[in-house]
């Protein structure tokens, strides 16, 4: 029987074996051959911080304490990527042999209905479907934050999708940008990347070195990916007067410290909360999901978003049990989690 890994409690994680459904009319049978984790999100149950605000309610819009889910075990896993096994009798778009990828968990085998499907081109590398997912959200952010051409602009972390905003910006046309990273890995990637400076915020004060860098303007946009309080602190900080801070991480509850009555207060920045699959987007009708997506699934296609940087280390398979747990605190050795199925 094929295998999956699971969250079997609170940081901790196993394979366990599951029966994969029958093929239906319009479903693909796929050998998995690479998967990748999505460390934002999932670390909100894994890591738990999640969990104290109940479950969401599509009708109030609003986190419920008073309904109850089973949380374990839980898929870990986002994307997968692999080779058509099999196609239902009424599947027109692929055939045996073609290489696919759909969102899904770590699992060896995946039955997907075809509608989920996306074909990979030629020449294009597996890590590109592996990073579709922050690719879109940092589309999303960029233009929630309404980036122009020649624009100071300064990202909060960077893992997965702050390197991927960093890219996104770039290709909006920002005239300095700016990192904002504790880990040296991560700033010297940013680097590579095409960040013109990047700043360490456990060595100096962030925000004031970002108005430095700035001629004491400050940034124009602020982006905030690293899901720190201090983080959002410093972007209040580090914006110019009238400027935006765009929130896009998903953190737990935030603790005492974040003070808005400091630069916040005096400087007036507009404050936008970003997420690219809440709809209606701020943009609707001209835009939604669908079209963030297939954007940044160009600049991932075309090489704008460098996929193949983002997704390391990449483990086998089988070692999936052992490594992911370290993605939780090893933010110097694990940027995207991928894995290899032999």
């Amino acid at each position: 029987m094929p295998r999956e890994l699971v969250a079997t409690a609170v940081g901790k994680a196993a394979f366990r074996e599951y029966d994969p459904p029958p093929l239906g009319d319009s479903d693909i049978l796929v050998n998995t051959t690479h998967s990748v984790a999505k460390h934002g999100t999932e670390m909100s149950f894994f890591k738990g911080y999640g969990l104290p605000r109940g479950t969401w309610d599509p009708d109030y819009l609003a986190f419920r304490q008073d309904s109850h889910r089973q949380t374990f075990p839980a898929p870990l896993g986002n994307t997968a990527v692999g080779l058509v096994e099999a196609v239902g009798p009424a599947v027109s778009r692929f055939q045996k042999g073609d290489r696919v990828f759909a969102y899904g968990p770590f699992r060896e085998q995946h039955m997907w209905h075809e509608t989920r499907v996306r074909s990979i081109p030629d020449g294009v590398p597996w890590q590109a479907a592996g990073c579709l997912d922050p690719a879109d959200f940092a589309v999303g952010a960029v233009r929630d934050g309404h980036v122009r051409l020649g624009d100071v602009v300064a990202v909060f972390g960077m893992g997965a999708i702050g390197l991927c905003v960093l890219q996104a910006v770039r290709a909006a046309g920002a005239h300095l940008l700016i990192a904002v990273e504790p880990s040296t890995m991560r700033r010297e990637l940013a680097l590579e990347l095409g960040a013109d400076e990047v700043v360490d915020p456990t060595a100096v004060d962030a925000g004031l070195a970002i108005k430095d860098l700035s001629d004491r303007r400050g940034a124009d946009v602020c982006i905030e990916y690293s899901g720190s309080h201090m983080a959002l602190q410093h972007a209040f900080r580090a914006v110019a007067y009238g400027g935006t801070v765009v929130a896009g991480a998903f953190p737990g509850s935030y603790p005492a410290g974040l003070d808005l009555g400091a630069e916040a207060h005096m400087n007036r920045p507009t404050l936008i909360f970003s997420r690219s699959c809440s709809e209606p987007n701020p943009d609707y009708p001209n835009w939604d999901e669908e079209r963030l997506v297939a954007v940044a699934w160009q600049l991932l296609c075309n090489g704008q978003i460098n996929s193949e940087a983002l997704v390391q280390p990449v483990v086998a398979f089988d070692e999936l049990d052992e490594v992911y747990p370290l993605i939780a605190e090893d933010h110097e050795n694990y940027l995207k989690l991928g894995a290899a199925n032999d």
